[in-house]
């Protein structure tokens, strides 16, 4: 299930407000897990045992850490739940991948597993070991709870596709959620904003790549657009997701972390970085990159400790080698600008957008394809280095067609909108008007999401696949 379709939004999440909000505040946790684990095993019912799996066992690790604090027990129990949690993950996810490339390489003939991956895996996962890291370190104490720790890990809002949200961050408000009005318009209109996003731009953009490139005959442009659609279908998508996961939250009482900072306004890869997938950019920079020694170390160490964050970020993102290149593309990038180009993208501010706009669009072209060969293709077309013209007739008629779409998806990657209404507020104290264009501009977008949910059979979201 997913939070862009009808049977979330008119049916699932009003029935979870309605028994939610007329259960007693103590209790709330218990139907809050029992919506959350239906949730789940509407997509996936036979893993359900699996999530059920690792929140009884994390409970169990958690208490086992605490209790044993004082002695080397501690350490075998954090050491059992790393090797557990990062071990399902990697049987689930990765075995296939691994048996593919041993048949490739030795030339046998082992047969693949019957696996198909758990939604949200990547997620929970990093969710719990944050969780077993942080009650070893001493920053947080392990509840004795276990459907106080069982709601944390199966909260349907971000439980397939984050934010990764961290314990500390949330547990206060596992233990006791004060909910107001404001509150809970505050999390409709966040969801609606990424409904919008998900269903009127993401979906809308990202059925111009499919047509353009099954068309015969191809063009430099063509494959700019595609890239440019790859790029902005993969923002709006996963921001609009992680909109309304937040919007949930706070429906239900949470604050949850922002995930995107308009990323698409970076001045840099480092600032990018900083803007997106936020949870997990320093889910990783926490938990391994630190650890590891961070930039507080020689030269050789600190590209040492980059590669490796690096090469996990873009594995963790798949189970394939194009994923684990993009990662490994940003990490070159990064030490490049670390080491070289800082002090001259800090002094050339329009410069450094559109270095950081290229790599990132570029990066998507290697997210997207299948094969190293694909990559290849795409980049030496896009250069112009595979004999096309620059462009034709088809190229000319799509980009016409979805010109409006690619400016307004423009535009909405960036706080133009929202300045400007800031500003026009602050200057002219037009509150009460703004407010009401606010409201009548978001049950358009509801009308206009139903609308094409209804009608439209295309309604994919990227990250599941992760």
């Amino acid at each position: 299930m997913v939070f862009s379709s009808i049977t979330f939004i008119y049916y699932f999440l009003p029935l979870v407000l309605l028994v939610y909000f007329f259960t007693p505040k103590k209790y709330r946790n218990i139907p809050l897990l029992v919506f959350s684990l239906l949730f789940y095993s509407y997509g996936e019912p036979k893993y359900i045992i699996l999530l059920i799996f690792s929140c009884i066992f994390n409970y169990i690790m958690g208490i086992l850490i605490t209790k044993n604090r004082q002695s080397k027990k501690s350490t075998i129990y954090l050491l059992l739940s790393i090797l557990v949690d990062v071990g399902l993950l990697l049987y689930f996810k990765y075995t296939n991948f691994f048996i593919e490339n041993i048949n490739n390489i030795f030339n046998t003939n082992t047969k693949l597993l019957n696996l198909t991956l758990p939604l949200g895996i990547s997620f929970f996962t990093f969710q719990v070991l944050g969780y077993i890291i942080d009650v070893y370190n001493q920053k947080i104490t392990a509840t004795k709870n276990i459907i106080t720790f069982s709601t944390y890990v199966t909260l349907f809002p971000q439980l397939v596709a984050g934010p990764i949200v961290r314990y500390q961050d949330v547990s206060k408000e596992l233990e006791s959620r004060n909910l107001s009005i404001d509150t809970f318009g505050q999390g409709v209109e966040r969801f609606i904003i990424g409904l919008g996003k998900k269903v009127l731009l993401a979906n809308t953009i990202g059925s111009l790549p499919t047509i353009l490139l099954t068309l015969p005959n191809k063009t430099v442009l063509l494959y700019i657009l595609v890239a440019i659609s790859y790029t902005l279908q993969i923002y709006f998508d996963f921001s609009g997701y992680s909109d309304m996961a937040i919007g949930l939250g706070k429906m239900l009482g949470f604050n949850f972390p922002e995930n995107f900072n308009y990323p698409l306004t970076a001045k840099s890869l480092t600032d990018f970085w900083r803007r997106w997938h936020i949870s997990l950019s320093s889910w990783l920079k926490d938990y391994i990159y630190i650890p590891l020694g961070g930039s507080r170390v020689n030269s050789l160490k600190h590209m040492r400790n980059i590669f490796i964050v690096w090469f996990i970020t873009g594995f963790w993102h798949g189970a394939s080698w194009n994923f684990i290149i993009w990662g490994l593309y940003f990490a070159i990038f990064l030490l490049i600008e670390k080491y070289f180009l800082k002090d001259f993208l800090y002094k050339n501010r329009v410069i450094s957008h559109i270095y950081t706009v290229t790599l990132v669009i570029i990066s998507f072209i290697i997210f997207n394809s299948n094969t190293l060969g694909d990559i290849i293709v795409f980049l030496k077309s896009i250069m112009g280095f595979n004999n096309l013209p620059f462009t034709n007739s088809e190229t000319n008629y799509y980009l016409r067609s979805y010109f409006i779409i690619i400016l307004t998806s423009v535009i909405a990657s960036t706080p133009i909108i929202k300045n400007i209404i800031n500003k026009l507020t602050s200057k002219y104290h037009i509150n009460t008007f703004i407010d009401t264009m606010q409201v009548i501009y978001l049950i358009i977008i509801l009308v206009v999401s139903t609308a094409y949910l209804i009608d439209s059979s295309y309604n994919p979201f990227l990250y599941f696949r992760f």
